[in-house]
């Protein structure tokens, strides 16, 4: 089940981020480009809440997936040839997916996705946009499968201390 997140469900959101970040450090090379302690942390989980963005996915009683899902495109995005131009109030933004590693291969990350776009709907939007970082072998493999397209890459200054390349990706809902 997907639902808002609630107050409650923040640490194991913040458990979920330190999981990636964890098997981030036994693999050779980075698929998140995340920092410990900068970000995702629990402050980006509660901002969102805050916001009334998160969403949570739960399973037999255990959180095994966040995202945060609003209309924010980061001031990068200006620098991307979208193919589908849209008012900003008729674009939503996937930000921060995450399936825990314990989770992995059984197709949660799609059904999220699916359900973002569900909801994305429902609140009156035509396109759906995400970043991910260059090197998320996972994740550029998928989104292209569930019928997005790459509309592009460029240089971020992700949260005012990440410098990396984020593919960008659009899809008309």
């Amino acid at each position: 089940m997907i639902r808002p997140a609630i107050a409650a469900d923040l640490p194991a959101i913040a458990g979920i981020y330190e999981e990636i970040l964890s098997a981030e450090d036994a693999r050779p090379a980075s698929y998140t480009n995340w920092m410990r302690g900068k970000y995702p942390t629990l402050d980006t989980a509660r901002g969102a809440l805050e916001a009334g963005t998160l969403w949570t996915a739960e399973e037999d009683g255990e959180i095994y997936g966040a995202a945060i899902l609003n209309g924010v495109q980061l001031p990068e995005y200006d620098a991307i040839p979208w193919q589908f131009p849209a008012d900003r109030d008729r674009v939503a933004v996937i930000h921060t997916l995450v399936i825990s590693p314990r989770w992995a291969g059984r197709g949660k990350a799609r059904e999220f996705v699916a359900f973002c776009e569900s909801q994305a709907r429902r609140q009156g939007k035509a396109v759906m946009r995400l970043d991910t970082y260059e090197g998320n072998a996972p994740a550029n493999a998928m989104y292209p499968r569930l019928g997005y397209r790459l509309a592009g890459g460029t240089e971020f200054f992700f949260q005012g201390f990440i410098h990396e390349v984020l593919n960008c990706y659009e899809k008309l809902l």
